[in-house]
């Protein structure tokens, strides 16, 4: 019942649900762009659903990268069959991969802007040493073997590098438990 103790009603002349009201279109038009205001305003929304204020706002996982290459057929050869990773679709021009939940797009340049190398990709694996054996029997050039870039008080982090057909450089990386010393 509305204030003046009359059902609500549709145009069709139906009984709207309780607490339901007809309220015309240009009302409930800017109604929500203040309530859109006033969220931008104060909060930012992730497509997650929760509020975080602009302050503590900060990106916090990557969805896809993309790779400039050159030939798409070849390059998804390599990625697949010579990588091992696990083909999600193709499109014209471009393949999409799943690389641990991250989405990986091997794309031709749009324009020649963005025609050039991309940044180098690290891949984390647990033991250098048998991923760059069964990666070397794929066919896989290295540029150089599996070698300790940094010692760490927990870990020693090894790195390789090696490049796709397209010559974007790629690298291998793995952080190696260390003994416990026996002092």
């Amino acid at each position: 019942m509305n204030g003046a103790g009359v059902s609500p009603r549709n145009e069709d002349d139906q009984q709207l649900p309780q607490g339901v009201y007809r309220v015309p279109l240009h009302h409930a038009i800017r109604s929500f762009r203040g309530y859109l205001a006033t969220l931008i305003k104060f909060r930012h929304c992730n497509l997650g659903g929760t509020m975080q204020t602009a302050a503590s706002f900060g990106l916090q996982q990557i969805g896809q990268i993309s790779v400039t290459v050159h030939e798409v057929e070849k390059a998804v050869a390599f990625y697949r069959d010579s990588l091992g990773m696990r083909f999600l679709f193709q499109v014209p021009k471009m393949a999409f991969f799943d690389c641990g939940g991250v989405r990986l797009m091997l794309s031709l340049p749009e324009t020649s802007e963005f025609d050039h190398p991309g940044s180098v990709l690290y891949y984390k694996v647990p033991n250098i040493r048998e991923a760059f054996g069964s990666l070397s029997a794929r066919g896989v050039q290295f540029i150089d073997e599996p070698h300790l870039v940094a010692p760490m008080p927990d870990h020693d982090l090894w790195m390789t590098f090696f490049h796709d057909p397209s010559k974007n450089t790629l690298a291998l990386m793995s952080e190696v438990p260390r003994e416990p010393s026996s002092v």
